[in-house]
């Protein structure tokens, strides 16, 4: 692989923006110390946001986009296209990697995916973990005994998703959705006969928060399995 796109939306994420790309700085640089003539751009897509993240984001060397969809489908593929633009490799040599402005990324996050293409996958779905601080104890205990590091269950997150600038154009890109356009890429890309990985060998970390910036994403998941974890017990008769 000869480039990287690198595409983060935000809006409003003031709190947790400077954690997020200082993750992504870190990750980037190590791969660009063991590769130094890997091409990239890393580009935040700022949709409808009216705190600092902004002013936040522009002190890292990063692109930024502006725009005022309120959709992250739409935030996504604006920062793809534009990040594709600044890049001149071939699509077949050009991995795009997403995820999302609360996120915190591992120092291999980059190489890890980089290493799978160079074998020839075109799509990795990658493992997303919350921030156990954001969470009871039980849901952190609940989460921890059904999760299992060396088995991904190959479930699609926009937090953690790469696939190749190739495999990404046939598939016609991102969908301009409210919610599950990284569903939606990922089954067009399935259409395809994309060559798949899952793996949690460069897993993300996640807000725990349980009001997010789409109606049916990780937060509302993490709002579900919360309620349902620790729900009290039902009463036992005529208590």
């Amino acid at each position: 692989m000869r480039a990287v796109a690198v595409v983060i939306p935000a809006h409003d994420e003031e709190a947790l923006i400077g954690r997020c790309l200082a993750s992504v700085d870190r990750a980037v640089s190590r791969a660009k110390k063991r590769t130094p003539e890997l091409a990239v751009a890393v580009v935040v897509v700022l949709d409808a946001c009216t705190d600092t993240t902004a002013a936040q984001v522009r002190r890292w060397p990063v692109e930024t986009v502006e725009i005022g969809a309120r959709r992250v489908g739409t935030a996504r593929r604006v920062g793809v296209a534009h990040a594709l633009g600044t890049l001149s490799a071939s699509p077949v040599d050009t991995w795009i990697a997403m995820t999302d402005a609360d996120t915190v990324v591992p120092p291999n996050w980059v190489t890890h995916q980089l290493d799978l293409a160079d074998t020839g996958v075109d799509l990795v779905l990658g493992t997303v973990r919350p921030d156990f601080a954001d969470l009871s104890a039980r849901h952190a205990a609940y989460w921890r005994a059904t999760h299992h590091r060396g088995a991904p269950p190959g479930n699609v997150h926009g937090a953690n998703l790469g696939v190749r600038a190739s495999t990404y154009g046939r598939a016609g890109g991102i969908p301009d959705l409210v919610e599950h356009e990284d569903v939606a890429l990922v089954r067009a890309a399935r259409a395809l006969g994309a060559r798949e990985r899952a793996s949690d060998a460069h897993e993300v970390e996640t807000s725990g928060r349980f009001t997010g910036r789409t109606p049916a994403g990780y937060a509302a998941f993490l709002a579900r399995v919360h309620s349902w974890v620790d729900a009290p017990p039902l009463a036992a008769p005529g208590a």
